[in-house]
Order: structure tokens, then sequence, then C-alpha cells
């Protein structure tokens, strides 16, 4: 039987790679393309394609921000935004309302 999968990340490179989960003592995981490292994003990530640039600009900012897709219960990883507009407003509201930026990022609607 094989081991499951996760998904990590190259910002960089815009590539994303499905490698087993990392364990305690595990090197860092570097990418094949450019030998950074690697984001571990978790298993429940959707790369966008690579020439979709806006989209990696916003999955740069959610995870700068800590913002990871792991699955939960039964449900998924919850809302995450996909375009740098979504992020801009999710932002300007953190900052008005004092708000996390983390929190304010997986917030499905913005008051």
């Amino acid at each position: 039987m094989s081991h499951a999968k996760t998904s990590f990340v190259c910002l960089p490179c815009r590539a994303a790679y499905k490698q087993r989960y990392p364990r305690l003592g595990d090197p860092a995981r570097v990418c094949p393309r450019c030998a950074g490292s690697l984001i571990h994003v978790g298993s429940a990530f959707a790369a966008p394609r690579r020439r979709d640039v806006a989209a990696w600009r916003a999955l740069s900012v959610l995870l700068n921000a800590g913002v990871r897709f792991h699955k939960s219960c039964c449900d998924g990883p919850g809302f995450r935004p996909r375009t740098p507009r979504e992020v801009r407003e999710r932002l300007t509201h953190a900052r008005r309302s004092g708000e996390s930026f983390r929190r304010a990022l997986t917030r499905p609607d913005v008051p």
C-alpha cells in the first residue's frame, strides 16, 4: 500500500509537487527546478496554472500569512481567495477592523 501524499509549492518557479508527508527529522524539501526550499501547503491544495501570475500572487500572500490547505473533517480547507482583488478586499478589512490577516484571508464574505 502506498503512502499518502501532500502538496509542496515553490513560489519562484510557480510549481507544485506531491510528495509524502514530512516526518520529524526529515531534511527540508528542495525544488527540483531551482533548488530553493519548498513550502508545505497541505493535501487539499489545488495549484493554479503556471501562467496564471495573478493567482500565484494571491497564493503567495496567503502562504506568507500562514494560511494552508489542510483537509478538515468533511468539507475541505474552507474558503481561500483566488484573485488579487479578493486578497486586497480582505486585507483592507483586516486593517480597518484589527482582525488578523490570517483570519481575514479565510473569511468567505467581507462585511
